[in-house]
């Protein structure tokens, strides 16, 4: 038995796959307009009806040729004009060119397309600076579906849309969109001593950051945000708020109140609402964590002090709202080595996710620094970061020089 186990913490991998195992991703589906279907996730794969390009093309401004009109001279006169969305039409007489410019439609017969760098024009007649063995047949021409062929898959099932995307279904004229219904995510904060912004400081009191972020992140992981602001600590309100987050949400996510000796009537009614197990986990910033069931929603309980509120909701909340929402394509960030140029602190018995800065040595390696204060509540420290520093949960201290692993932030932190 591990050390985290003795001492009653969870491995992180552990509670993500119990946390995972008990979500069923949504299934209805609806169809959108291709403009308003950025961030969902596809409820069905996207197979093109058309090639792309429906019709050979050329890839540069200049000149349609034929290589048999070439190996008699290089000089030719001008039989006619092809522009995008007007190609040429009629007979194309023998031992002549064509101008064409960049998209137009190929003419018939045509072999090459010659530059007009490599050309010059003298009353209508050009002459090309090439030789023939220059020239080889299909230069400068994008054949028919070059890019995306009729019936070829382009996004698959599971696929959340991002803005590169748009335009290639764009492309294949496709207007409407099957998509999975977004995630609803009902969130609020609890605690007496949380003031909204904008008013004055009492004694003893702190402003609530951590719904700001929260909400942010359920946004950036393609889920709908539902803001049911701050939630004193009353029993009463706090069990009316749990019952109407349940109906009106999916998920139910929640900051402050999941610590041993907090507040242990919010244990009480989630006991009573729900199956919620509530965990300790063998991680750093970000020990409390709870999960499980309402009525009609899963919850999440996160740690109140804000570095651990994100780290959790980027860690555990992130890839579960994934599943939800059928993205079967998300992947979690990917470890990547990188050497130490500062001394990073640590004791054994959790995975600690320090906040570092990375850059790339002259050498084309990852180097990575802390970016100082790593407290659960310093989120200056988390501002200026653009990676976590991920070190195992029996490892010690770091030197100078030592190798780590980092996850550079994905866009949900962008």
């Amino acid at each position: 038995m591990d050390c985290c186990a003795t001492q009653g913490l969870i491995p992180v991998e552990t509670a993500l796959d119990t946390l995972l195992s008990q979500v069923t991703p949504i299934s209805l589906a609806k169809t959108l307009p291709l403009s308003d279907a950025i961030g969902f996730v596809l409820a069905e794969d996207i197979c093109s009806p058309i090639n792309v390009p429906p019709f050979s093309n050329s890839a540069m401004d200049g000149y349609a040729v034929r290589l048999s009109d070439l190996a008699l001279s290089l000089t030719l006169p001008v039989a006619g004009k092809s522009f995008a969305g007007i190609p040429f039409e009629g007979e194309w007489q023998e031992q002549s060119t064509i101008r064409i410019m960049t998209g137009a439609k190929i003419p018939v017969g045509c072999d090459a397309v010659i530059m007009q760098e490599l050309t010059s024009n003298s009353d209508g007649n050009i002459t090309f600076d090439v030789t023939l063995s220059d020239i080889k047949p299909q230069t400068n021409i994008r054949p028919i579906g070059d890019d995306v062929s009729q019936g070829q898959t382009v996004l698959e099932k599971g696929h959340r849309l991002t803005p590169r995307d748009i335009p290639l279904i764009a492309s294949l004229g496709i207007n409407d969109i099957p998509v999975v219904h977004k995630p609803k995510v009902a969130f609020f904060s609890t605690g007496d001593e949380l003031t909204p912004l904008g008013q004055p400081l009492e004694d003893g009191q702190i402003y609530d950051s951590n719904r700001y972020g929260i909400k942010v992140l359920i946004e950036r992981f393609g889920c709908e945000a539902i803001d049911l602001g701050i939630i004193p600590d009353c029993p009463q309100t706090l069990r009316d708020v749990f019952l109407k987050a349940d109906k009106e949400a999916d998920v139910v996510v929640t900051s402050g109140g999941v610590s041993v000796g907090e507040a242990d009537y919010t244990k009480d009614i989630l006991d009573e609402l729900g199956q919620i197990g509530f965990w300790k986990l063998a991680i750093k910033p970000g020990k409390p964590f709870a999960f499980g069931q309402l009525p009609d929603s899963y919850f999440c309980g996160l740690p109140g002090n804000p570095v651990s509120a994100m780290l959790t909701m980027y860690v555990l909340v992130q890839p579960m709202l994934a599943k939800l929402a059928g993205h079967s394509k998300w992947e979690a960030p990917k470890a990547i080595p990188a050497v130490a140029t500062t001394v990073f602190k640590k004791r054994p018995g959790r995975t600690d996710y320090q906040r570092g800065i990375y850059s790339i040595n002259d050498k084309g390696q990852f180097e990575v620094a802390t970016t100082g204060n790593q407290g659960s509540g310093a989120f200056s420290s988390m501002s200026i970061a653009n990676c976590f520093v991920v070190l195992e949960r029996e490892r010690d201290r770091v030197s100078v020089g030592e190798t780590v692993n980092i996850e550079l932030f994905n866009a949900s932190l962008y």
